[in-house]
């Protein structure tokens, strides 16, 4: 007997040990601040926070100021183009004055100011311009000379016939990208919210870990000091004295790694969260679920009216399109230039804005390859063959992404099913370990059973907190993949501040 006093004496003396290292290790914490937080305060503040979501504004304002620039080539363009001034010094070839020519070193300066007003034309892809201009030479020499030329009104056009017309392509899919871009912010804000949901079941299943391993210790330890009376009374054997005591060490093992588990968990959560200060965060489970069912044909649909991937089929089909029209387009050139205005010429800065002339300028240019080998049918050919392989990849890709609405509105569907059979069973194991604990105590069951019902009870808790889990992240894919709030029954859109 006097043996497994000095047993009992050992054990208390450890339990003590460890007692103590547990609260100096909450005195060390002692000065961190908790915060506790719900699912959807950790989704909204990293929303808001998180280094993702700053990538994801980054990349749509990105977007956006192309979109802008794309816009601008459709508006009037006022240009200014000024040379003040430009010297020249060399041997050129100069008229004399019995009719010959003969080299003569020139010194000369040459400035010019020129006003411009242009103006893209989307449905003929030609320019139109209006400008006005003011040049002024001055020459060095035996006697200084110094001449003006105004062109006060110039109008006129370019025209390419028969060309590629890139501002009407561009103006069906600039729209196209810009809109799939600020649906892709939308996905990857909801990326955001489905890697915080994940950050968020793993410290909450590690807490509860740690919650689970500190009452398996309390419990053993007090099954441990009843059994040693109960063997100091000859009612067990020593070999479940002996059980019961490797059940307090391992209990103790299991609490410190649950307690470095929550440590890391809460640590990885602080960093996405980027809480710069020693926060110790605590999680509240889950009570409120959004246990309904859901359509496939609703989450289809909502899938193609909000995902930026349908959207991206439609651009990828119209540039492979445009591609075709470009290679037709350059098999030859064909341009129109056209320019009206007044023009004068004086000594006299004032005189070149008085009783201007008229001049004219009708430009039309041919560019035709005569033999090429085949290589303009042959670029006509591969742009084809491309717009074709693209619309089997896409229609490829959209069943693909038909089938994925489908998985995850099923996934959801047997996850909640999951779910709710793991909240019974979780309620179910605990009152058995209830009873199971008061009947070890009268001694109506031995060890074995009673380790099974606590072995139940925790493998149940953690099923319990990974189905949560489980069904959580299945709601957000589906979300991610849709696009769509089905509790709300709207459209999931951030606005996010250009």
């Amino acid at each position: 007997m006097n043996k497994y006093k000095i047993y009992f004496q050992i054990h208390c003396f450890r339990s003590l040990v460890f007692s103590l290292i547990f609260l100096l290790s909450l005195s060390a914490y002692a000065q961190i601040k908790d915060v506790t937080l719900t699912l959807k305060q950790v989704i909204d503040l990293s929303l808001q926070q998180s280094p993702q979501a700053k990538l994801a504004a980054t990349s749509l304002k990105n977007k956006y100021w192309i979109y802008k620039t794309y816009k601008a080539n459709y508006k009037p363009q006022l240009r200014l183009n000024a040379t003040l001034p430009e010297l020249t010094r060399s041997y050129q070839n100069v008229p004399q004055n019995d009719g010959s020519y003969a080299f003569r070193l020139r010194s000369a300066s040459t400035s010019s100011l020129n006003f411009n007003l242009s103006q893209n034309v989307n449905l003929t892809g030609g320019q139109v311009f209006i400008g006005s201009s003011l040049d002024r030479l001055d020459i060095f020499g035996t006697t200084n000379t110094t001449s003006y030329l105004s062109s006060p009104f110039l109008v006129g056009f370019n025209q390419p016939i028969f060309g590629f017309n890139s501002l009407k392509w561009q103006n069906k899919i600039e729209p196209l990208r810009y809109e799939e871009s600020q649906k892709a912010y939308n996905e990857d804000m909801e990326n955001v919210a489905i890697r915080a949901g994940e950050l968020f079941f793993n410290l909450l299943l590690a807490q509860n870990n740690v919650q689970i391993q500190q009452k398996n210790l309390a419990n053993n330890d007090t099954l441990y000091k009843i059994a040693v009376g109960r063997y100091n009374l000859g009612k067990i054997a020593e070999n479940e004295l002996l059980q019961m005591e490797l059940s307090v060490m391992n209990a103790q093992t299991n609490l410190a790694q649950a307690a470095l588990d929550v440590e890391l968990s809460n640590l990885q959560l602080k960093t996405y969260l980027k809480f710069k200060g020693d926060e110790n965060i605590i999680l509240q489970t889950p009570q409120v679920l959004p246990l309904f069912e859901v359509s496939e044909s609703k989450a289809l649909a909502e899938a193609i009216n909000n995902r930026q991937q349908m959207v991206s089929y439609k651009r990828q089909l119209l540039e492979a399109e445009s591609e075709v029209a470009r290679a037709k387009g350059e098999r030859f050139n064909i341009n129109l230039n056209a320019s009206y205005g007044l023009t004068q010429s004086s000594a006299v800065i004032e005189n070149v804005y008085s009783k201007p002339l008229e001049q004219q300028r009708l430009r039309f240019g041919v560019d035709i390859p005569i033999i090429d080998w085949g290589r303009a049918n042959a670029q006509i050919q591969t742009a084809i063959a491309n717009k074709e392989l693209i619309e089997t990849q896409m229609e490829q890709a959209e069943q693909n992404f038909k089938q994925e609405v489908y998985l995850a509105v099923k996934q959801l569907n047997m996850y909640r099913q999951k779910l709710l059979i793991a909240i019974k069973s979780d309620s179910i194991t605990q009152k058995r370990y209830d009873i199971t604990i008061k009947r070890y105590l009268i001694g109506k069951i031995g060890i074995i059973d009673l380790n099974m019902a606590i072995i139940d009870k925790n493998q149940t808790k953690q099923d319990y907190i990974a189905a949560l889990r489980t069904y959580w992240n299945a709601y957000f894919e589906l979300r991610r993949k849709t696009l769509y709030d089905f509790e709300q029954n709207k459209p999931i859109i951030y606005a996010n501040n250009k």
